[in-house]
C-alpha cells in the first residue's frame, strides 16, 4: 500500500448542474409514463431523520438507538410540465381554467447532474437521480412588478417521499447511477425506459428492476502488484480488466517504468479498463517504488 497522496491527476472529481428533468406521473404503484421537466433550476436533495437517541443503564451510556432516516427534496424551475398542476393540487376543470386547494396526485421523478475532473471538466461523467413516492407541498409562488432588472419567476415546491420497495434491502425513495461505473450497455437500457424510445413511452422503472438492470454488470478483478529492482526499474504485470497509470501524470503505463534520480520515488495506481470491471473491497491498488542505487 502507496503512502497516501491528495489531489492526484484525474482525482480532483466534482458534480455540477441539474437537466434531463423527467415528472413521472403514479398510477396504481407503477411509473409508466413520462413527461420532460423543461426549465427546471435545482433539486436540493434533504435527507432528515436517523438521529441517535441515548439510551442510558447501570449509570452510563448503554447504547444509541437510530431514528427511521426519511428522503425529502426541493425542487426549483422556471416553469413545469402541465401534467404536474395535478401534483400540485391543481384541477383544469375546461381549458384554461385552473382550481387550486384540490387533492396532490403523487409523482416520481428522474434528473441529472454532470461529473467532472481535473483532466475531462465535466464531460468525465454524470449521474442519474431517480426519485420515488414524491408528494408536493404547497409553497409561495412571488409576483413582483416588471423593473429595471428584471427577473424571471422561479417556481419551487417542497416534496416529501415514501419509499419504495427494495427486495433484500430497506425502502428507499432515492437512487443514483453514476455513468463512470456501470457499463454502458445496463445504462443505455436504464435511459431507453427512463426517457422512452420510438414506440415506447418514457417510464420510471421500479427500483428492484433497476438493479436487475445492472445486476452482474461488472466483473471483480484483482490487480496484479508490479514489481521493481533498486535501480527504480519497474515492471507492470499485465492484468486482464485493470489499467495502471503514474500517479503523479495519470498516464497509462505498461511494460517497464524507469525512475531516473536517485532517491526519487513513483506511485503505480491500478484502475478498473472499464465500467465492466470492479475491484473487491480491500484490494491493494497501489503501490509507491524508490530508485535506491
Amino acid at each position: 500500500m502507496a503512502i497516501l497522496t491528495w489531489d492526484n491527476v484525474g482525482e480532483r472529481l466534482y458534480e455540477t448542474g441539474v437537466n434531463k428533468g423527467v415528472l413521472y406521473l403514479a398510477t396504481g404503484g407503477v411509473y409508466d409514463v413520462g413527461y420532460a421537466w423543461n426549465g427546471l433550476t435545482a433539486v436540493t436533495e434533504s435527507p432528515s431523520g436517523a438521529e441517535a437517541s441515548a439510551q442510558y443503564a447501570d449509570n452510563i451510556k448503554y447504547l444509541s438507538l437510530i431514528s427511521a432516516e426519511e428522503f425529502g427534496a426541493t425542487i426549483e424551475a422556471f416553469t413545469y410540465p402541465k401534467e404536474f398542476a395535478q401534483c400540485d393540487g391543481t384541477a383544469t376543470p375546461s381549458v384554461g381554467v385552473s382550481i387550486g386547494q384540490q387533492s396532490r396526485r403523487g409523482f416520481g421523478l428522474s434528473f441529472q447532474t454532470r461529473l467532472g475532473n481535473d483532466v475531462l471538466a465535466s464531460d468525465f461523467g454524470y449521474k442519474i437521480h431517480l426519485i420515488y413516492g414524491a408528494t408536493a407541498a404547497p409553497t409561495e409562488k412571488a409576483y413582483a412588478t416588471i423593473n429595471d432588472s428584471p427577473e424571471a419567476i422561479t417556481f419551487s415546491w417542497e416534496v416529501t417521499t415514501v419509499p419504495a420497495t427494495v427486495t433484500g434491502l430497506k425502502p428507499a425513495a432515492i437512487i443514483t447511477i453514476d455513468s463512470s461505473k456501470v457499463l454502458a450497455a445496463n445504462l443505455t437500457t436504464l435511459e431507453n425506459a427512463l426517457y422512452g424510445t420510438a414506440g415506447t413511452a418514457p417510464r420510471l422503472p421500479l427500483p428492484d428492476e433497476v438493479i436487475t438492470m445492472f445486476a452482474g454488470s461488472q466483473t471483480l478483478v484483482t490487480p496484479a502488484a508490479p514489481t521493481a529492482t533498486s535501480a527504480g526499474v519497474i515492471t507492470i504485470v499485465p492484468t486482464t480488466g485493470v489499467t495502471y497509470r503514474r500517479a503523479d501524470t495519470n498516464a497509462i503505463v505498461t511494460g517497464t517504468v524507469t525512475i531516473t534520480t536517485l532517491n526519487d520515488s513513483l506511485v503505480i495506481r491500478a484502475t478498473p479498463a472499464t465500467g465492466a470491471y470492479a475491484f473487491a473491497a480491500n484490494v491493494d491498488d497501489d503501490w509507491s517504488f524508490k530508485k535506491t542505487t
